[in-house]
């Protein structure tokens, strides 16, 4: 009890040392620059002789940085100066970092690092000065309420797992993955299906082209081991758009068989649904599967996904690429309806779905009408019309909050009843309007729209797709562009299952925070991992 007493004063001194720069105008670098963290009631999990040859001072800096800034290791990677300001000579790697904070650092180190660095947030939101790069103060607060509901169940606050549960785990999710997908190639070609796949995953980690992600492959793994950027490109040609998303399909299904033993998805399932886009620069004549973007100047190739959300395994069930209506294509317009219905029949096929997410991007009576003709529910935020505007001043004067407003939808696919909810807004003083198929009163319609909460999850592994797996092409190519998406998509899902496949071993809690780091995840899945046990 005397040295954990200790301890946390030695973090609260960091937390307050580093107000008191910041107090008397030093920017956050600064601060950290003329740092220094009293390290003599913690222990270095590395020792004297261990390899690395960064400094158990600067490092423990780096991540009184990060917990303050609630900055990904990707994001820090790239922000050189901190090093500096660390007292190291560069960034460490992403999986350097996240094996760091995993093996170097044990329970007591990560404590005193979120300790002192939740201290100096709340300190800096509460009393000042105001400092851009610190986080959120609600986004520390709900993460020691986790911490504490955990401690106070009496559960492990933290699973721990070592490299070799990790590994194997991450080589079962890789085969489940890929094992789906053949480019047809002949069988006595120089490089087998699996030497791309991992080609395709570093290029994604390093976040670089195909020629050079074939170059530094080749360093890293030897000149006879990977193809040469040209053999990979034609390798990805021959993967046709509708084969390569009945191998993503296939993969889903054999990716599910193996929750099934850890989770049951016999209970229907909320799923988010939502278009993403991945910008295009090039010339647009003749590019039929390129979009405009919302800013009216942007071009784009858009991806839509339908994934599960709220408590199960965050897992992508179906993409679908998104083919608009342009100045340049002879594409029909209107379509969106018709994306929707392939999606969710593809995410059935899989799981039973209870209801479906969407935004306002998908506000349509004929995607209303198509999601009641499959069988699910609906919540789908309105665009405010007259006639929204008019019921929300009728709601102003008679002094209601909320309302729920009967109607009906009459396409050429269909009819059927709904209501729009009018609940007050979560992000201003006003009021927000859901479509919905679903029988709701008005005393219901508040907690049912707060389910639309959820919807955040899809936001967030867009974010992770695209900066953690995504790698980079200026290919005009169609079936370039799709497969590095789908692809991307694949590694999402396999970080999603080898993360839920370590909790379930370890009965951890099924929530949706990861226990391995996206980049310690495509470290281990584009290397060859271990050899068989």
């Amino acid at each position: 009890m005397e040295a954990h007493a200790a301890r946390m004063t030695d973090a609260f001194l960091v937390g307050l040392d580093l107000r008191e720069h910041l107090r008397f105008g030093k920017s956050l670098l600064e601060a950290f620059e003329e740092l220094e963290i009293r390290v003599n009631t913690l222990e270095d999990g590395y020792s004297d002789w261990h390899p690395t040859s960064y400094p158990f001072q600067g490092i423990l800096k780096f991540f009184f940085y990060r917990e303050v800034t609630g900055d990904s290791y990707r994001e820090l990677s790239k922000h050189q100066e901190l090093a500096s300001a660390c007292g190291l000579d560069r960034i460490p790697d992403v999986s350097v970092l996240s094996r760091t904070w995993r093996n170097r650092f044990d329970a007591a180190t990560r404590e005193f690092v979120k300790r002192g660095a939740h201290l100096l947030v709340k300190n800096i939101h509460d009393f000042g000065p105001s400092v851009a790069e610190v986080r959120p103060k609600h986004e520390v607060i709900d993460s020691e309420e986790r911490g504490s509901e955990k401690s106070g169940s009496g559960e492990k606050q933290e699973a721990t797992f070592n490299d070799k549960q990790i590994f194997r785990t991450t080589r079962l999710a890789r085969k489940h993955c890929f094992t789906p997908f053949d480019s047809g190639r002949a069988e006595n070609s120089s490089y087998d299906d699996s030497r791309f796949f991992e080609l395709q995953t570093f290029m994604g980690m390093v976040e670089c082209g195909t020629a050079q992600g074939a170059a530094r492959f080749q360093y890293r793994r030897g000149k006879e081991y990977g193809p040469h950027g040209d053999t990979h490109l034609r390798s990805v040609k021959q993967f046709d758009p509708e084969s390569l998303l009945d191998g993503f399909d296939t993969a889903t299904d054999q990716l599910l068989s193996v929750t099934e033993s850890k989770v049951s998805f016999r209970r229907p399932v909320t799923v988010a649904l939502d278009i993403t886009t991945v910008p295009y620069f090039g010339d647009v004549e003749g590019m039929s599967m390129v979009s405009g973007t919302k800013d009216g100047d942007g071009r784009a190739f858009k991806f839509a996904t339908l994934s599960i959300v709220g408590q199960n395994v965050p897992l992508v069930l179906a993409v679908e690429p998104v083919r608009e209506s342009s100045a340049w294509d002879d594409n029909p317009p209107n379509r969106i309806h018709s994306v929707v219905r392939r999606l969710v029949r593809q995410a059935k096929e899989h799981v039973p779905i209870e209801t479906v997410l969407c935004d306002r991007e998908f506000d349509s009576m004929r995607v209303f009408q198509t999601l009641s003709n499959l069988g699910v529910d609906y919540l789908i935020p309105k665009r405010i019309t007259s006639s929204e505007h008019k019921a929300i001043e009728q709601m102003e004067q008679d002094g209601q909050e909320v309302a729920v407003e009967s109607a009906s939808v009459h396409v050429e696919q269909g009819s059927h009843a709904m209501e729009f909810l009018y609940v007050p807004s979560t992000k201003t003083d006003g009021t927000t309007v859901f479509a919905t198929n679903a029988r709701v009163t008005p005393e219901e319609a508040e907690a049912f729209c707060r389910r639309y909460s959820s919807r955040w999850q899809i936001e967030n592994e867009y974010k992770s797709i695209k900066h953690d797996f995504l790698a980079k092409t200026s290919s005009k190519d169609y079936r370039v562009r799709l497969f590095y998406f789908v692809f991307a998509v694949l590694l999402y899902n396999i970080w999603r299952l080898t993360d839920f496949l370590l909790k379930a071993a370890a009965e951890g809690e099924m929530d949706y925070a990861p226990v391995i780091t996206a980049g310690e995840c495509v470290e281990l899945v584009s290397s060859a991992l271990l050899p068989p046990d």
